[in-house]
Order: structure tokens, then C-alpha cells, then sequence
């Protein structure tokens, strides 16, 4: 019987990662220790890290969905998830990782003029920019629509004057995609616009902020009489709200799966056998099992949304659904992983007790969990207000 097509795409792509994927490469590791995030300044762990990474993107495969002309390798839905398979079977660590994958580029791919798409997309597909997420303010978390950074028409470019916080590496990016308030007279989910800034650009400075986990990859930025080309704004001026919103799926998709057991990582069950308790303790291998059933839940949730997305249907304000399952498990593992390992989590020698108090962001980050239980209750479930 001849082989279909998914088939046959399954046959070369498994031949391909059997030979390619360097032996360093196949530990399942996501955490911050091996995770490449490529960018002008970013320096290999290890030369099988930049050999991965190099051959990757040959074939398309850090951004595999995308258009081969930005740097992706043209994958279906149906291909797609042929590849996550066989990445996970290899155990396989993705290749690169970056805020331009997971949701600048999908918003430049949606709202992107063409000269947009063929000058940033593939240096972010080729890990040779990184860029960072311009959000929140001082006065501007959860209620993001009432954000103040002016950004002023000059004639022939932008003037952008304000602040943003909680910027995930902003002092190691080299681009920020930022909203900022072009029309200070609009209602406050009108006149913001969606631009991207070099972050060499006079007038932008960043301020790393600690954490109590002692490790913080989160920032205050600056700017300071920034001068912005008037061509880096995506989207319509003054209808950056709808480039944002867009956005935070992409983002709010992206947490959620953090949560799940679809993506890379170790599962649960082979953590707390680690542990000298973990596996024999009845209530916690329970909750073990639990955890790791709902996070099967997520993910495949997260896989049928990504269909409807295929379909046309995006995931809209259900992503906010996914972002809360999702960073809700995430905690609940971590809590797993502290309780099995008793005062002996509680120490800096290893990543339990700085990952544990990392989660407690997770519920903040991209929308709080009370925000986006707001967002079920009246626009996923239509409950009055």
C-alpha cells in the first residue's frame, strides 16, 4: 500500500530529526538554562545549541507554520502536528524561542504590510534579532488601555516619551513592539498605536527589577525623547487596540501551554519520582495523576482551538480560558514538586524553590487570573455583569 501523504511527510521528517538532531540536543529541557533565544548579542551554550539551531533553520523549522518566503518552512495544520509529535518522540529541545515567535510574528503576519513581513520576520525565524514586549506601565497593568506613553507626530518621524514596566528582557533585547497613546483626546481604547522601537535608539534606557525568586528576567524601560521612523507602525495609527488584542491571544495561547503536557518538558510523575517521597505518598502521587490529566486537557483543548484557527475561527476570548487553565496547573505542579521534596525544595542548590516562586507571576502575566476570569464570565459564558 502506498503511503499517504501525512504519512510520507511523517517518514522524511523523522529521518531528518533522527540525523540532524544533535545527541546534546534530545534531554527535553525548557528551562532557562537551555533555552536558546537567539538575538544580536546572544552567545551558545554549546556548539551543538548553535549546530541545532543552524540546521533548523535550513528547513524552516523554528517557525515551521510560517510562509517559506519569511523564513518558515510552510507547514498545514495537519503537518504541524506531525512535527510537535516527532519532536516530543525524539524528545527532541525546540531550536529557538523568542516573544517574536510566539506574537510579534503573528501580528505582523495578520497586520504586517509586505515590506513589514519581508524585512523582520526572518531574522527573527533565523534567531539573529530579539525582541521584547513594550505593555505595561507603572499606571497601566490590568487596565492596559489606560497606558500614557506619548508618541507625538513630528512630520517625519515619531517622538515617543513615557515608561513601560515589567518588560521580560528588555535589557538583552534589540527591538520592542509597544503600544503607545498617538491620540490623547480618544477614548482610551482609541488613539493607541502598535510600533517597534530599536532598543539602540537615543533615549531608550532599561532597569533590571529583582525578584524574590533571585533571578528576574523583568525590567523597566525608558524613553526619553525617542525619534521612531514613521514607517514602524503595524497597523492602522490609532487602531493599535485591535493589533493588541490580537496580540494577547497569541500570548494568552502561548502561557497556557506552559501548563499542558502537549508541549517539551518532563512530566510530572518522572519529577516526583525523583524525589524520596514523591511516588510513594498515596495523596501526592493523586494529585500527580490529577495534575497530569488536566494538563492533557489543556493541551488538547489548546490543539482544538488551534484548528478553529485553522478554519478561520480564532480563538478570541476564549484564549482567555487557556490562559487561565493554564497558569493555574502550572502552579499546581510546582506546589507538587515542592510538597514531594519537603525542606529539601526549599534550598537554591537546584531550580525547585526559584521555579515555584516564578509560577506566582504566571497568574499576573498577560492578564490576571481575576481578569480573565472577568473575561469568561461575560464574554465566553455571556453572564450579565
Amino acid at each position: 500500500m502506498e503511503a499517504t501523504e501525512p504519512e510520507a511527510f511523517r517518514g522524511e521528517l523523522r529521518a531528518w530529526l533522527e540525523d540532524n538532531c544533535p545527541d546534546e540536543m534530545r534531554d527535553g529541557r525548557n528551562d532557562e538554562a537551555s533555552i536558546c533565544w537567539g538575538g544580536k548579542n546572544w552567545k551558545f551554550a554549546s556548539d551543538a545549541q548553535r549546530t541545532w539551531l543552524e540546521r533548523c533553520v535550513t528547513k524552516g523549522y523554528t517557525v515551521p507554520t510560517w510562509p517559506v518566503e519569511y523564513g518558515g518552512a510552510g507547514l498545514n495544520r495537519e503537518q504541524e502536528k506531525i512535527f510537535h509529535d516527532e519532536m516530543r518522540r525524539l524528545n527532541a529541545r525546540y531550536p529557538l524561542q523568542s516573544f517574536g515567535i510566539w506574537m510579534l510574528g503573528p501580528a505582523l503576519l495578520h497586520f504586517g504590510t509586505h515590506e513589514q513581513k519581508k524585512h523582520y520576520l526572518p531574522p527573527i525565524a533565523r534567531g539573529e534579532v530579539r525582541w521584547c514586549q513594550g505593555y505595561s506601565e507603572p499606571g497601566a497593568g490590568s487596565d492596559l488601555a489606560s497606558l500614557q506613553t506619548r508618541c507625538e507626530d513630528k512630520g517625519d518621524h515619531w517622538l515617543v516619551n513615557g515608561q513601560k514596566i515589567w518588560t521580560s528582557y528588555a535589557d538583552k533585547a534589540d527591538w520592542i513592539f509597544a503600544l503607545v497613546r498617538t491620540d490623547r483626546d480618544a477614548p482610551k481604547h482609541k488613539g493607541i498605536s502598535f510600533v517597534l522601537i530599536d532598543m539602540q535608539s537615543d533615549g531608550v534606557s532599561t532597569r533590571p527589577i529583582k525578584l524574590i525568586s533571585g533571578v528576574s528576567p523583568f525590567c523597566e524601560t525608558f524613553f526619553d525623547h525617542v525619534k521612531v521612523p514613521k514607517d514602524l507602525v503595524v497597523g492602522e495609527v490609532n487602531r493599535g487596540w485591535d493589533v493588541a488584542k490580537y496580540l494577547l491571544t497569541h500570548e494568552r495561547e502561548m502561557i497556557s501551554a506552559a501548563g499542558g503536557t502537549m508541549g517539551a518538558g518532563r512530566p510530572l510523575g518522572a519529577v516526583l519520582a525523583d524525589s524520596e517521597t514523591g511516588l510513594t505518598d498515596p495523596v501526592l502521587r493523586a494529585d500527580a495523576m490529577r495534575a497530569e490529566i488536566d494538563g492533557l486537557a489543556v493541551g488538547l483543548t489548546l490543539e482544538r482551538y488551534k484548528d478553529q484557527a485553522e478554519a478561520g475561527q480564532g480563538a478570541g476570548d476564549a484564549s482567555a480560558m487557556l490562559k487561565y487553565m493554564g497558569t493555574e496547573l502550572n502552579k499546581r505542579r510546582l506546589e507538587l514538586v515542592m510538597a514531594a521534596g519537603g525542606s529539601d525544595a526549599l534550598g537554591w542548590d537546584d531550580d525547585r524553590a526559584p521555579n515555584w516562586l516564578r509560577t506566582k507571576a504566571n497568574s499576573i502575566e498577560g492578564g490576571t487570573s481575576e481578569v480573565m476570569l472577568s473575561i469568561i464570565s461575560k464574554r465566553v459564558l455571556g453572564l450579565p455583569g
